[in-house]
């Protein structure tokens, strides 16, 4: 998985002939096409190698036609109620762009888009690959089409991908790990609420056996990230990402992420009483992109500052 990319705005967008094409077709990478249409960059924007990701924009006025794109696009709206239209052909449909709609863009889909004032939008990149996996690992059945939908209420899956834009951290393997389960977590519930026909997810299937779960820990515990991505804890569990996600959390209460999550947090703690690292050396150490990445971090679990921390724990 890449690194976590934070962008300002208003960089120089490549032209047309220089949008990166998807590997085994000549369609666009969603996010490379969303580029060339918006005209600007995400102000943030996390992709791995096969182009799934999250991204999170703020753009002007839209009056173009989107092409069709190597991956399902799911968009979550964040900005003041405004009516928009989408056209595709003889089909047309108006809708109103307010907090706890979803608009979909299904794999190979074009349409022409007419958004009169600014937007404030997280948008989720889907291969189909990624909801064909889930939909085996989750028993769900028979993979039906993704729906396009246009200002469509579903206020679940809009907390779920506005929450994406906050939660990036600045530490590779957290944001790494965190955005693997929100895929299959968005995955799952574009399956059951979102496709030709309701999919049935199979029942959870209990914790994880005492030593597979010891196995789990020692792995999120290791320095490497490589070791903390979703497909090596589920290989070592002998589980499917989905499966081992469930378990895991009904052994520990947490998810894989949020266990990380608060491991790092008391690495922190350990070394800022007992020791007299620097802050910005324990950031380095626990893998922070920087100080304030790691100090934002710190002080959203806590409610303060590592320095602030620090001299009163001692």
């Amino acid at each position: 998985m890449s690194k976590v990319v934070v962008r300002e705005s208003r960089s120089e967008i490549p032209p047309a002939s220089q949008v990166r094409r998807d590997p085994a077709g000549d369609r666009p990478a969603a996010d490379a096409e969303m580029a060339r249409v918006l005209g600007t960059v995400p102000f943030r924007m996390a992709l791995d190698s096969s182009g799934a990701g999250i991204a999170h924009w703020k753009h002007e006025p839209l009056h173009d036609v989107v092409a069709p794109m190597s991956h399902h696009v799911i968009m979550a709206y964040n900005g003041a109620v405004q009516r928009m239209e989408r056209r595709s052909g003889q089909y047309s449909a108006i809708g109103t762009f307010r907090p706890g709609v979803v608009i979909i863009i299904p794999e190979g889909s074009s349409s022409r888009w007419d958004i009169p004032r600014p937007v404030d939008v997280v948008q989720l990149y889907l291969p189909q690959t990624t909801l064909r996996r889930v939909a085996d690992e989750a028993e769900a059945g028979a993979l039906s089409e993704l729906l396009e939908r246009t200002a469509h209420p579903d206020p679940v899956t809009s907390r779920l991908l506005l929450s994406a834009a906050d939660v990036l951290e600045g530490n590779e393997a957290l944001d790494t790990l965190f955005r693997q389960q929100l895929m299959d977590l968005l995955a799952t519930r574009l399956l059951a609420a979102h496709t030709g026909s309701p999919s049935t997810i199979a029942p959870a299937r209990g914790g994880l056996a005492p030593k597979t779960l010891l196995r789990a820990i020692e792995r999120l515990r290791s320095d490497s990230d490589a070791d903390v991505s979703l497909a090596a804890l589920a290989a070592e569990a002998g589980l499917s990402r989905f499966h081992f996600c469930r378990a895991f959390k009904d052994s520990t209460g947490l998810s894989p992420h949020a266990w990380l999550r608060q491991h790092r947090l008391e690495q922190a703690m350990n070394m800022l009483r007992d020791t007299d690292a620097s802050v910005v050396s324990i950031a380095v150490t626990l893998g922070y992109s920087s100080q304030t990445a790691f100090a934002a971090a710190f002080r959203k679990l806590t409610g303060e500052s590592p320095s602030d921390w620090r001299r009163r724990a001692r």
